[in-house]
């Protein structure tokens, strides 16, 4: 069987949830957890696919050089049409393999880790917007160490400095000429990035819901309403983190020597000035919110499905 087939029959399987025929007495027995992994990484699939062109943009227009014009909306159009002229319209994908070799698996640690915490402390009630953040800065945090080298190659395939063949062989290649330290280049900016983001995203989100009425909405529509939640929570908190991730990219794309997080913030200063902290705010904006949106949306409609309190 392809491993195509066997996704489709092993995702099958999991939405049938608890009261499904078991196929080979083991199915029916999934643990909750395993079924959050699953829905989280399904959804992180989706959104990754749509938006990564966004995600190249955001690297490219953050790693232009300072005498380039990259700001505003202007900048992200501009590079948007010399990518495809100069890479073709696939040019826009570069980078996919290692965004899906990240968050396939990434996303699937954070929706099951949260749920996991969320089942242990916050059982049968909505959490307050302290909670909120803890939960989603926790759970992000354990997904971003665990998945920190591949966001590293992901980074470098983005930037078009790198002519890595396969992820496999770019970890290989960063392993044999930077250490294990260039595996986790740039950790504590991501850190800084990733645990805020996903702490602010998730209390927003949840404190939104709150306040909507959908005990008066048609449930056909409640997939709507909650995209349209976690497009307004997705925004502040990539206004929010936005200076985080500029300094990430710097940190990842620097190959020659491991510059201290207060260097790389002095050197984007002198170089860029303080708009340099907001390079690419637009496009990582978008795909951060779109993304967030579409993942939990999915998310909670599989979760549903399979009869879970996501």
């Amino acid at each position: 069987m392809s491993s195509q087939a066997e996704l489709r029959s092993w995702v099958g399987v999991v939405a049938k949830g608890p009261g499904s025929p078991r196929r080979g007495g083991e199915a029916a027995l999934m643990h909750p957890v395993l079924k959050a992994f699953v829905c989280g990484s399904i959804s992180g699939t989706c959104s990754t696919l749509l938006f990564q062109p966004l995600d190249l943009l955001k690297t490219r227009l953050q790693t232009l050089q300072p005498s380039i014009n990259a700001s505003g909306r202007v900048g992200m159009v501009t590079l948007l049409f010399k990518v495809v002229r100069t890479e073709s319209l696939r040019g826009l994908w570069k980078g996919v393999s290692p965004s899906f070799a990240r968050c396939i698996p990434g996303v699937g640690i954070y929706f099951s880790t949260l749920y996991m915490i969320k089942q242990r402390f916050v059982l049968d009630r909505s959490p307050t917007a302290l909670e909120s953040v803890l939960l989603g800065a926790v759970s992000r945090t354990i997904a971003v160490v665990c998945m920190s080298p591949v966001t590293v190659v992901k980074t470098r395939y983005e930037s078009g400095r790198y002519g890595y063949e396969s992820v496999h062989g770019a970890l290989r290649n960063i392993y044999r000429s930077e250490g294990v330290q260039g595996l986790f280049s740039g950790l504590t900016a991501t850190l800084l990035r990733d645990a805020p983001f996903s702490g602010i995203y998730l209390m927003f989100y949840m404190q939104t819901k709150k306040i909507t009425p959908y005990d008066q909405l048609d449930p056909a529509l409640t997939p709507l309403v909650n995209f349209g939640c976690g497009t307004f929570a997705g925004i502040l908190a990539s206004l929010a983190t936005q200076p985080a991730d500029v300094i990430k990219t710097h940190m990842q794309l620097s190959s020659e020597k491991h510059r201290r997080t207060g260097e790389v913030i002095t050197l984007i200063f002198r170089d860029y000035g303080l708009a340099g902290f907001f390079r690419g705010a637009i496009p990582r904006a978008l795909r951060r919110t779109l993304m967030a949106a579409m993942a939990w949306t999915v998310y909670e409609q599989m979760m549903s499905k399979m009869g879970l309190k996501s």
